[in-house]
């Protein structure tokens, strides 16, 4: 149960603060040391197998460091009970991200419920990979829409799964895999070799935490006037219409509960990368299916602590 407080206090410290520009974030340090060791590991190896093998260096290192790092701290503090819980909460809080990600969508949303198409294109490119510069306001509601409800998965429900079956260490851990595979688990030529395990590693750690949240999207689809039912039945007929074999399972879940068509060709670096489209495009996007899709990832949130919370007392019961 105090692990079930501890989360709570987290995820109710995220909702209200977020992230901080005056807090010295992790996983600022954790993406600094994987820019560390990139650059290392590029003057090193002079061919592709021996960049690609240090990829998979890479991906021990940093995730090593990152559980040992928040285990250590917890285990020497354990036996004073309100400094270990209140580092404990702290460490889960920083693998959150709801606030952030949802305050970053919305000023996509402002930027274009204000007609300027150029601040959206320069909000979203904060959050996303592709290339924003000639984007039209539906490719930026897109985009913004995509990112939320992949985001939903890796920023939100992911890092709760963690914490709720490793505690913080492992949590921390998931954050140190995904931001990995952010900054190099890239399919062109600069990061295909080096970005190599991150990607497979990061598909993973993801493989339970995004078929859960796409789940949990479906549940919570009537929301956002959508049919639960429905929802389940386009992420499952979509679940394979993405590179990777787990985004599309939020996305999926997203564009069935809102009723809209996600997917298609984008830009990466100056390269065309196709996708397939996922959903039906029932409605025309529209700005505010940016709004739905935040109300789509804080529902699943909460569905999800409460499950966690009934499991808990359930068990209790039973051992009683």
């Amino acid at each position: 149960m105090t692990n079930v407080l501890d989360i709570l206090l987290a995820i109710l410290i995220d909702w209200i603060i977020g992230d901080p520009h005056w807090f010295p974030h992790p996983i600022i340090y954790i993406g600094k040391l994987i820019a560390y060791l990139e650059k290392k590991g590029r003057k090193l190896c002079k061919t592709d197998a021996g960049i690609k093998a240090f990829g998979g260096l890479i991906v021990v290192v940093v995730a090593l460091i990152s559980f040992i790092i928040p285990f250590f701290i917890l285990a020497i503090t354990k036996h004073v009970l309100w400094l270990y819980h209140v580092l404990n909460v702290m460490i889960i809080w920083t693998t959150l991200a709801a606030k952030c990600l949802s305050s970053e969508a919305k000023k996509v949303y402002y930027a274009l419920k204000n007609n300027d198409l150029e601040d959206a294109r320069i909000k979203l490119s904060y959050i996303v990979g592709r290339d924003t510069k000639s984007l039209g306001d539906k490719e930026i509601i897109r985009a913004d829409v995509e990112t939320v409800a992949e985001n939903a998965a890796d920023g939100v429900i992911a890092p709760l799964f963690y914490a709720i079956i490793g505690g913080a260490p492992l949590a921390m851990m998931y954050k140190a895999i995904n931001t990995m595979d952010s900054m190099l688990g890239y399919m062109n030529e600069k990061y295909k070799h080096i970005g190599f395990f991150p990607a497979k590693v990061d598909d993973v750690a993801n493989l339970i935490p995004a078929r859960l949240t796409g789940l949990l999207i479906c549940i919570v689809a009537f929301i956002v006037k959508g049919n639960p039912i429905e929802s389940f039945k386009i992420m499952i007929r979509d679940r394979k219409n993405h590179k990777s074999p787990n985004c599309a399972y939020p996305e999926g879940a997203a564009a069935g509960a809102m009723r809209i068509q996600l997917g298609g060709t984008n830009i990466y670096f100056g390269e065309v990368v196709y996708k397939p489209t996922i959903g039906d495009k029932k409605l025309e996007l529209s700005f505010e299916h940016i709004n739905d899709c935040i109300k789509l990832m804080y529902a699943a949130e909460i569905l999800m602590v409460v499950m966690y919370i009934l499991g808990i007392l359930m068990i209790l019961g039973c051992n009683s």
